[in-house]
């Protein structure tokens, strides 16, 4: 064996080990060990149950560090208490890496070097999914996992399935993880990235033998299943949970409402018409009767259109209490205009009240619905105006003479 202390002395000062869970996988360990051995000691193998030869191979490699049980868990369960095993060894880093010979210890100084330039992130090897022998399902189950993980956390990856990954444990200390099996990989990067943990990606090069050769424990059905469940349980907590949270949080930093002041409000760079627009909009979604989806919708609409969201959610907030009485009896007023019989006139200070809107719903929907389109066509229209007399359009000043 052929051994290169740099990056065994690398290893030592970065306090990064390899860790490879395995079950079943005795035709490739080995080279996937001497492979591994040549760059580094460091190397932690969790022996996930396995039933073949797996711990005779083991016991040929005396650096080796182990972590062995039975019966077969589960990859999550192997990753999880390797990782376990690896924090109270000491160290702060694990590469993980898998035990069929699909990964290159080639590609562990790329992963090293992770180590320097993103410390605290978890950084996943991206394959080339183009490459020869590689499987149709993967390339879908992948651009399938990479949707997912957006919609979970704004951030794009070009491979949200690889298994090589550098993984900052020491960040990761105090989480308590759900899964178990496969699905353990998308789960520790979602709360990672929740959590303040940066997810990053570097290129790795991966080998797929022929699908005669091609050794695997993923059981389509019962795997993606569990995929599924766990990414429903992801996604509503993100948008019950953590983007409520966060929205709270960047409202709550001072250099906050100085960004939303100066960026969105203000914005010199935007245009006195999409200014006045966004404010039509928000007015009008202010008073349409939408009760309880406002807010949501005006968001929505905002960035479908894009048009200023500060200024639009703002305006939306023209049906705040104290305005909706005023907003419901003006929408009953100019309802009875849409009704040839049976419209009600109502007094502002005693019959104004949810039980005649009730009772009168159609002239009250009418009337809303006019109303909301005329004051946000005259918001906007004023806005326009003002915005002319007293503020330069940059639009304009940008125009060829």
């Amino acid at each position: 064996m052929t051994e290169q202390p740099i990056y065994n002395d690398q290893f030592s000062a970065r306090k990064v080990a390899v860790l490879i869970p395995t079950y079943n996988n005795a035709g490739t360990l080995k080279a996937v060990l001497q492979d591994v051995l040549s760059y580094t000691h460091h190397v932690i193998v969790v022996n996930d149950g396995s039933t073949d030869s797996t711990t005779a191979i083991l016991d040929e490699f005396p650096h080796l560090q182990r972590v062995e049980y039975t019966p077969n868990k589960g990859k999550g369960i192997a990753l999880r208490r390797g990782f376990k095993y690896a924090m109270q060894q000491g160290y702060d880093y694990v590469i993980t890496m898998d035990a069929d010979g699909q990964h290159f210890a080639s590609d562990l100084p790329v992963m090293l070097d992770m180590v320097s330039t993103h410390p605290k992130s978890i950084v996943i090897g991206a394959r080339n999914l183009q490459q020869e022998n590689m499987p149709g399902k993967n390339t879908f189950a992948n651009k399938f996992s990479n949707f997912w993980f957006y919609v979970e956390t704004g951030l794009k990856m070009p491979d949200t399935q690889s298994g090589y990954r550098l993984y900052p444990i020491y960040a990761m200390k105090g989480m308590h993880f759900w899964c178990t099996k496969y699905e353990f990989e998308i789960e520790v990067m979602v709360r990672s990235a929740w959590k303040g943990i940066g997810i990053d990606s570097a290129p790795v090069k991966v080998y797929y033998p022929p699908a005669e050769e091609r050794v695997s424990h993923f059981r389509p059905l019962r795997d993606f299943s569990r995929i599924s469940v766990l990414n429903t349980v992801l996604v509503l907590i993100t948008f019950l949970y953590i983007k409520p949270r966060d929205f709270i949080r960047y409202l709550f930093k001072k250099e906050s409402w100085k960004s939303i002041w100066n960026d969105h409000i203000l914005n010199r760079n935007e245009s006195n018409a999409k200014k006045a627009a966004a404010i039509a909009l928000g007015v009008f979604l202010g008073i349409v009767p939408i009760w309880g989806f406002q807010l949501l919708s005006a968001y929505l609409l905002a960035a479908r259109l894009k048009l200023n969201k500060a200024l639009v959610l703002i305006a939306c907030n023209i049906s705040v209490p104290p305005m909706i009485p005023f907003i419901i009896f003006v929408s009953f007023a100019t309802g009875k205009f849409w009704m040839k019989n049976g419209s009600m006139t109502i007094n502002f200070s005693k019959q104004l009240s949810f039980e005649t809107v009730k009772l009168n719903f159609e002239q009250y929907l009418y009337g809303s619905i006019t109303l909301s389109i005329v004051a946000g066509l005259l918001a906007g229209l004023i806005v326009y105006a003002l915005l002319s007399i007293f503020r330069n359009d940059p639009v304009k000043q940008d125009q060829p003479i």
